[in-house]
């Protein structure tokens, strides 16, 4: 807990807004509660006597002064400058680094500064650096683009993290030709008179091409490729050894009505639904998930590989599983008119959704039939030929409880963001063609419902019990966040108080629904939110308004599933108490493989966001000049950042390109006005615009309004007003004289 807080308080204080605060007031202002008080004071104790913070006049507490030389992450600039990133957070924050201070360094490397006072400005100490030693570099492969240049051979690094272009000799080595996608080594890194020089050790084939681009991703990623043999022979052996009638001790629930609502190009199919009445009328919701744990045992090699993997990536029209084919689309995978060995969960529900008691139980199953969530709300309309009448009745049955337990867990405070995902449309080569939002249907809702109801149910069980486990965290955020929400929303035209709480921020985003702001209300609120991981703590999750939280229902592809799998399968073997289970993690250990799982995930989704951008960019590239419905999502002092309805991708609109006017961001009221016309851009304006440029390799989208925001005109005529409008001034008559 000590450590959660140790952060908790640091990136509080790094906050711009942030104003020094008594060490109770910093408590109330971080949400601690009473009773976890002593390990938020144990943890500001060990941050003050290691000088990561002060306390100063009237015990106010602080991030220490800038020093004269600072070690941290430096983070590059397309202009030249570029900042660097503190190890050891300071008051001032990020130290700015002029263009030719940069000592060449790049993005992610590990330097050493040099700090300069710049002079006080607006009460404040301006300061700037100059990049004496690089101490680390990040990395030195880079996936790029090949082409012939003037000066030679060159290769233009993708994305945003190496910015320079990197020459490259003897490119017929590997059969490289110009426009291919290649791995770079770096052997000279740049100076300031020359470009970084390197040489080509892999070719991924042709810019451009599906195939290249997935590669390209993989390799600028570092995800994990093809399984080890041991790991292969492995699963052959746990495939080859599965025997569906040795049962054991085992509920036989084959006879059962099971069902799984899976997206229709799912394989791995994890979770199945059961749902009955008992004796006195109550509904009995059964979740029913893959039981991985019984064919991979703790410490053996496929066990340290799904650990390494930390969760499977799934990329558009690829999938990089957590665990070999043979299990996760094989004999682990809920398939229908399969037996399938599963953990299941069993919650009776009274006639408001409140849980009456939980059974937990290993058992066997057959899956009834398996539904997209397409065929499952054509079902609920109505539509039901290819589906068994009892999996319609199943159904119908499933939508009426999932309304009840989400009304219910709404009531208690659950937060429910409306952030749709994009779904690509692809040709047989692989080739975007079309884009549009995903399908949002309500069996998507019901599935996740009844997963939070057993994820929540384990964890509360568990937690019973007081052993060491998996948890899924998502603090509260922090009270400076949330009123920084309050003035961003206020500035939006919203009403929300200056201390929000769950429920005001539920009215929030129920008034906001299908208006054109409720895109940026969402993700201003999402942004509000710190990130949930995985950690061993007993820190609830805030969004969710669940005490008790872990990840159950997905062992498949998440390895944290699996290892509170092996902590629930102690309980159901009596073993919680032996001491002696090596399938019982200590703390100290559940926390390092915490961190490690929760940086492979934001991995992934980083990866997966990157290929859709690049794969909706290509296509927007043959569509220059057509218009786009967007709306306004972000402001900068350079620019407005949009984003299309259609295809969820942002793009920029340059200062220039807003009209006939003087620009300049507002900070106080979150908007950028027109200094001469008096027009403004707010946060989840709609703006529709036209495509101007496409650069894929950074990653860029440039847009302009169809229309000017101000027309030359308007900004004429505002300017006459202002003049018109103007007093002669006259002299103040000296005191005293009349």
């Amino acid at each position: 807990m000590a450590e959660v807080y140790r952060e908790r308080i640091v990136k509080l204080l790094k906050r711009a807004d942030y104003t020094p605060l008594k060490l109770t007031q910093l408590a109330k202002a971080l949400g601690v509660s009473s009773g976890d008080y002593p390990q938020f004071k144990l943890a500001f104790e060990q941050l003050r006597q290691a000088g990561h913070v002060v306390m100063g006049a009237r015990n106010l507490i602080s991030l220490p002064a800038m020093s004269g030389r600072i070690i941290g992450t430096f983070r590059g600039n397309p202009k030249g400058f570029g900042f660097v990133t503190p190890l050891e957070p300071n008051s001032h924050g990020d130290l700015f680094i002029p263009p030719d201070a940069t000592a060449e360094a790049m993005t992610g490397d590990i330097v050493a500064a040099r700090v300069v006072r710049k002079g006080r400005r607006g009460g404040q100490m301006r300061y700037a650096g100059k990049v004496m030693e690089i101490l680390e570099r990040a990395q030195n492969k880079f996936v790029g683009t090949l082409s012939k240049e003037k000066i030679g051979w060159i290769v233009q690094p993708d994305g945003t993290g190496f910015l320079e272009p990197i020459s490259v000799d003897d490119v017929g080595a590997k059969g490289a030709r110009r426009k291919d996608k290649v791995v770079v080594e770096i052997l000279l890194y740049p100076t300031d008179r020359y470009l970084a020089r390197g040489v080509i050790v892999e070719v991924l084939g042709r810019a451009g091409r599906y195939d290249t681009e997935i590669k390209s991703i993989i390799r600028q990623y570092h995800l994990p490729e093809e399984f080890e043999d041991d790991c292969i022979d492995q699963a052959r052996r746990a495939a080859d050894e599965f025997d569906p009638e040795d049962i054991g001790g085992r509920d036989d629930i084959t006879g059962k009505v099971i069902i799984t609502i899976d997206p229709p190009d799912a394989k791995d199919f994890d979770d199945a639904i059961s749902l009955e009445k008992d004796s006195n009328g109550n509904r009995v919701l059964g979740v029913h998930i893959a039981d991985v744990s019984c064919f991979m045992r703790p410490d053996s090699p496929l066990d340290a590989e799904a650990r390494i993997r930390g969760n499977s990536v799934y990329l558009p029209e690829k999938t990089i599983p957590m665990l070999p084919e043979i299990l996760s689309n094989g004999i682990c995978s809920l398939q229908p008119g399969q037996v399938r060995f599963v953990k299941s969960v069993y919650l009776t529900y009274d006639r408001e959704g409140k849980v009456l008691s939980r059974r937990f139980a290993n058992s066997v199953i057959c899956s009834r039939q398996r539904l997209t969530y397409e065929q499952a709300d054509k079902a609920l309309r109505g539509r039901t030929k290819g589906i068994k009448p009892e999996v319609v009745e199943l159904l119908k049955n499933m939508e009426s409880l999932s309304r009840t337990i989400e009304k219910r867990r709404s009531k208690n405070g659950m937060i429910h963001l409306d952030l749709s995902e994009t779904e690509l449309v692809m040709d047989k080569s692989g080739r975007v063609v079309d884009a549009h939002p995903a399908d949002a249907s309500y069996p998507h809702t019901i599935i996740e419902m009844f997963m939070v109801e057993a994820n929540e149910a384990v964890a509360s069980l568990l937690d019973r019990h007081n052993v060491p486990l998996m948890r899924r965290i998502h603090p509260e955020p922090d009270g400076f966040s949330m009123q920084n929400l309050s003035k961003l929303v206020r500035a939006l035209g919203c009403s929300l108080p200056r201390t929000p709480d769950r429920t005001s921020i539920q009215e929030l985003l129920a008034a906001v629904r299908g208006t054109d702001s409720a895109l940026a209300v969402n993700l201003v609120v999402l942004r509000s939110f710190e990130k949930a991981q995985y950690a061993p703590l007993h820190i609830g999750h805030f969004a969710l308004a669940s005490k008790w939280y872990c990840h159950f229902t997905s062992p498949i592809r998440r390895y944290a599933d699996l290892l509170v799998h092996r902590v629930l399968e102690c309980y159901l073997q009596n073993k919680l108490g032996s001491g002696s289970s090596n399938e019982i993690l200590a703390e100290q250990e559940l926390t390092k493989i915490g961190k490690h799982i929760t940086f492979t995930e934001q991995r992934a989704e980083d990866a997966e966001r990157e290929l859709q951008a690049v794969l909706i960019l290509q296509m927007l590239s043959d569509k220059i000049g057509e218009e786009l419905d967007c709306v306004v999502t972000g402001l900068a002092g350079f620019g407005v950042f949009a984003q299309s309805l259609k295809f969820g991708i942002e793009g920029l609109i340059a200062m220039d390109n807003l009209g006939p006017d003087r620009w300049k961001f507002n900070s106080k009221t979150q908007s950028i006005v027109g200094m001469n016309s008096g027009a403004s851009v707010h946060l989840g304006r709609a703006v529709k615009a036209r495509i101007v440029s496409v650069n894929v390799p950074a990653r860029q989208l440039n847009l302009c309004p169809t229309k000017p925001l101000v027309e030359a005109s308007a900004r004429k005529r505002a300017k006459t007003v202002t003049r018109k409008s103007k007093k002669p001034r006259t002299r103040k008559r000296p005191r005293g004289r009349r």
